[in-house]
């Protein structure tokens, strides 16, 4: 349950930036920011994580306004499949038949009422200001109407009777933890004989993810995190937990010596650093490197050995990102993985952080899950079977390379490491979990090898996987 954010917003801001003056009663604008980050998300495959800070900025609300309008439109965009199937309920009218921005109006008032400590009667009152403002009196009144009956009932009542006990399992688990009945079979499979976990890894998926910075090596430290009101985190050695605020007020992070990132996308780069290999160690690879998490802290990490790191992206903007986030002394290049310009066998460490569906990061971009369809597996499939060859041939003999993807579906992770081994004499698979355990001791159940999965449910990270390949010598 959220915390309680009952006020109305900021009264005195009878208009949005850019937007039309409000004719009636002054304009909420915590709702309407939470709205137009949803609609853009809608409408210009917008990413929430990106957008909506910027709008915050740009609005001007902070504290308990800006924590507010996160709550909303993270927490419309992760209920979306339940809300939906309790308004089709509530409606007259078919889902589909109704506009767009009115039923993310109704969305985001569903959400409201039956998820955050709002009272109903402000949910609903907020809510129908909100749809005369995008739809006008005559489709307020409809709002009004459907979010009355959403009221009549809290969450657990409505579970009841949209995700029976009696439907078959898959169906559900959709609805009750909104997630598409394709995802909901694909983590299951997942998990494999540890399926009876779904439960707790769909909830999982809904929860609000904590705030995790990185203390790049010799820029900054976890001790100087700790300082500026981060705790420890409980497996890597460069983590720390930010319980609140805002992570652009850490000094470290504001001056670039430290950022956000996911735990487990730090320890799959520490992983990489700790892999044994023979030979040299100073020329390490990053395939993949936008937007430069990874890149920064494997950065920071070959400048201690007196090595240099090549970053490289397909896209230019993303490789903009990755400059920003490495060494001065870095090398960041514009170049197609699958086609690279550089010689074989010419890099001591690789790290190829494949382009997936993301759906281990379902907690920071809920709208992956309403993005994506079971095509987009197959879609990407030959781009990555083409990264990890190329990868391979870049790596020299002796080499370690870590593939990565931040989703568990097989058919992006094991399924992709076998197929691209089975042509291959020359590689061999490293113990993943052993590798992890050196690096972070407290780590347990990322799986019995040669691959690691990170989860949710069990590790507070993203869903990551990790397969560590050495070429033969």
């Amino acid at each position: 349950m959220a915390a309680r954010n009952d006020h109305r917003g900021r009264g005195d801001r009878n208009r949005r930036p850019g937007g039309p003056r409000s004719t009636g009663r002054p304009q909420d604008l915590v709702r309407r920011t939470a709205f137009d980050v949803i609609r853009a998300v809608d409408t210009r495959d917008a990413y929430a994580n990106l957008l909506l800070p910027a709008r915050l900025r740009d609005r001007d609300l902070t504290g308990r306004d800006a924590a507010l309008a996160t709550e909303l439109t993270y927490g419309t965009l992760r209920g979306r499949g339940t809300y939906d199937a309790i308004l089709a309920l509530c409606s007259d009218r078919e889902l589909r038949r109704i506009d767009a921005p009115l039923l993310d109006v109704l969305r985001l008032g569903a959400h409201q009422i039956l998820a955050t400590r709002i009272p109903p009667h402000a949910a609903v009152g907020t809510a129908v200001d909100l749809a005369r403002s995008v739809a006008g009196p005559g489709q307020s009144k409809f709002a009004n109407a459907v979010l009355r009956k959403v009221a009549g009932r809290d969450l657990a009542a409505w579970l009841e009777i949209v995700a029976p006990a009696s439907a078959d399992a898959t169906t559900r688990l959709s609805v009750a933890y909104s997630h598409p009945k394709w995802i909901v079979s694909a983590l299951r499979d997942a998990l494999g004989p540890a399926r009876d976990e779904i439960d707790d890894l769909l909830a999982a998926d809904n929860a609000r993810p904590r705030v995790t910075l990185v203390a790049r090596p010799g820029r900054a430290t976890v001790a100087e995190l700790a300082e500026a009101g981060a705790e420890p985190a409980p497996y890597s050695p460069y983590a720390a937990v930010l319980p609140e605020g805002d992570p652009a007020a850490v000094p470290a992070v504001r001056d670039g010596r430290a950022a956000v990132q996911d735990e487990a996308s730090q320890l799959v780069a520490a992983a990489l650093v700790a892999a044994p290999l023979d030979g040299p160690d100073a020329r390490w690879l990053d395939v993949c490197a936008g937007p430069g998490g990874k890149a920064g802290l494997l950065a920071a990490l070959v400048a201690e050995r007196g090595g240099r790191l090549l970053g490289a992206d397909l896209q230019p903007h993303r490789a903009g990102l990755v400059r920003r986030a490495v060494t001065p002394d870095t090398g960041v290049v514009v170049a197609d993985g699958t086609r690279p310009a550089w010689r074989p066998g010419a890099f001591d460490r690789v790290m190829l952080d494949a382009p997936c569906t993301g759906l281990g990061a379902l907690r920071r971009r809920p709208e992956a899950r309403w993005r994506r369809g079971p095509a987009s597996v197959a879609e990407l499939a030959p781009t990555q079977r083409g990264l990890l060859t190329a990868a391979l041939d870049a790596v020299r003999p002796g080499g370690v390379l870590a593939y990565v993807t931040c989703s568990p579906h097989l058919a992006e992770t094991r399924v992709i490491v076998d197929d691209v081994l089975k042509g291959r004499d020359d590689v061999e698979r490293l113990d993943a979990p052993a590798v992890l355990r050196a690096v972070a001791p407290a780590l347990t159940d990322v799986g019995d090898g040669p691959y690691a999965q990170f989860w949710p449910h069990r590790h507070g990270t993203d869903a990551m996987f990790l397969a560590m390949l050495r070429r033969r010598t």
